[in-house]
């Protein structure tokens, strides 16, 4: 009954918001704009901006210091999988279709409308490929990363339940397992379905439209809905075969796929440029890394674009790593602190920066250089299909986009049965949880991204998530304080067996 309550409990409150977004969605994006936009905006962006920051500075320092060299695990724990498929793994699920869709959009967009200075200049070109990495490097994956590592601490080296409360227990004490604990429970759990099922329905509204531009296949309701259910299958019958074997064979070959993409892309367009721009690039982001860091404009009392951008993200990303860094704790057992934190933060953002300098690149280079205006109109009008749009560009673009159709149905496909496997875990308290407890979760996120793709609720309800990220930093950054705390208590507990140790030889050597 204990496990039910949660889990009971998670269902009523995404069942609160998923008819509001049916019978209302509205007045749902009313309210969760104006929450975000103005509450969120002008009363606690700096919050958002602190604690995105605070997840960067957590991740470095313990990787950096001496208790980078602890296990995931007791001391003798091997890793679960190797290196490339464990990066491949946790990079499928926590970015997924956003690598292609966000990958074209979101630079000419900012180069469109930056966050300072004059829009479509040169200038404006290089500030936009400086956010870009901003909002999809350090901050985005420590935030993943965070929940993810202290996560598998608790999991492998305190051997608790893989369940968020249980992080907090050295702070909280017995309130951990009470109501407190229990509602922490339920939010991470609305978090993860509303996370996944706006990225379903939303995903599903953009391959859709895709099909229609490529080939013709009208993008109306009824195939949106077969497609979500081909989807559904798919992932169900990947989930269900294990962690081991269809996550893992997906992942990996959808990492390959990717960087073929990415290559045929870097060769067949401005191959200089794009060198370039991520040497460019990565040269303002470290130089503007601070101050981007911590830049509001509380003069102009105008958070707009930051609000839309910079608080949106770290809101999303807070909330959508509940999901990630609950399944990157289940793939990383036996791997030391320090290695964690370079495979899970600093391989994944310096492997985004270069798809991005590919992608968003190639983009502006078609903008700025060539003049090819049409591509910004594209993405201003429809940006579902500017992807297409753009990968036409390119010799060989059937072959080229059939890969990325591919491709993008595997990040789909991985996504979600990464999801719920994790649903499975905290609905079971179990780091293998039942075909049985998959398959319910598959039905449930597939009913509920139908249902808001009929009444047009999918994008409040995104919104919603990424408010969601305020209450839950707070749980975040207290599973910090927790993490801290243990780490400092082993640390101890060892050194002071170590000395009762050399008391005792002391000892035998005088007797």
């Amino acid at each position: 009954m204990r496990k039910n309550i949660v889990v009971i409990g998670a269902l009523v409150l995404t069942s609160i918001f998923v008819l509001f977004g049916i019978l209302a969605p509205d007045t749902l994006g009313q309210a969760s704009n104006y929450i975000l936009y103005t509450f969120i905006g002008e009363n606690f962006g700096w919050y958002y901006m602190l604690a995105a920051f605070s997840f960067v500075v957590i991740c470095l320092w313990v990787a950096l210091s001496k208790y980078g060299n602890i296990r995931l695990g007791k001391d003798t724990d091997k890793p679960e999988f190797n290196r490339f498929t464990w990066i491949a793994m946790l990079y499928s699920a926590g970015l997924a279709i956003s690598l292609f869709f966000w990958g074209v959009a979101e630079p000419v967009l900012m180069y469109i409308d930056p966050p300072f200075g004059t829009g479509e200049t040169k200038e404006s070109a290089e500030t936009a490929m400086q956010y870009t990495f901003f909002h999809w490097g350090l901050h985005s994956w420590a935030s993943y990363a965070i929940i993810g590592l202290i996560m598998a601490y608790f999991q492998y080296r305190k051997n608790t339940l893989p369940l968020i409360n249980e992080t907090l227990e050295p702070i909280l004490g017995k309130r951990a397992f009470g109501a407190l604990g229990k509602f922490i429970n339920i939010l991470a759990i609305f978090a993860v379905i509303s996370g996944i099922t706006t990225s379903l329905g939303l995903g599903v509204k953009q391959m859709g439209a895709g099909f229609d531009y490529v080939w013709g296949w009208e993008n109306n309701t009824v195939n949106q809905i077969l497609l979500i259910l081909i989807l559904t299958v798919l992932f169900i019958i990947s989930a269900s075969t294990g962690i081991k074997r269809g996550i893992k064979w997906l992942s990996n070959i959808n990492i390959i796929l990717a960087l073929t993409i990415m290559m045929f892309i870097f060769i067949a367009g401005p191959t200089r440029n794009i060198i370039g721009i991520l040497v460019s690039s990565t040269g303002d982001y470290m130089q503007n890394f601070i101050n981007m860091s911590f830049h509001l404009e509380p003069f102009l009392n105008d958070y707009t674009w930051q609000a839309g951008w910079d608080f949106f993200y770290w809101g999303w990303a807070i909330s959508f790593g509940v999901f990630v860094g609950l399944f990157i704790a289940r793939i990383s057992k036996g791997r030391t602190i320090r290695e964690f934190i370079f495979g899970a933060v600093l391989i994944p953002s310096l492997a985004t920066m270069i798809w991005y300098s590919t992608i968003g690149g190639s983009a502006l280079y078609n903008i700025v250089n060539l003049g090819n205006n049409e591509l910004a109109n594209r993405i201003l009008e429809n940006m579902d299909t500017a992807l297409f749009y753009f990968l036409q560009l390119f010799p060989y673009s059937p072959v080229l986009i059939f890969m990325t159709f591919i491709s993008l149905i595997i990040f789909f496909v991985t996504s979600a049965d990464s999801t719920v496997y994790v649903l499975g875990m905290y609905s079971e308290e179990r780091i293998d949880p039942s075909n049985k407890s998959k398959i319910m979760w598959g039905a449930v996120i597939s009913g509920v991204a139908i249902a808001l793709l009929l009444s047009g609720g999918l994008t409040p309800l995104q919104t919603v998530s990424a408010v969601a990220g305020l209450p839950f930093s707070v749980v975040v950054l207290l599973m910090c304080v927790s993490f801290i705390k243990s780490l400092r208590s082993e640390t101890i507990a060892v050194a002071n067996n170590a000395e009762q140790g050399t008391d005792c030889e002391r000892k035998q050597e005088v007797g």
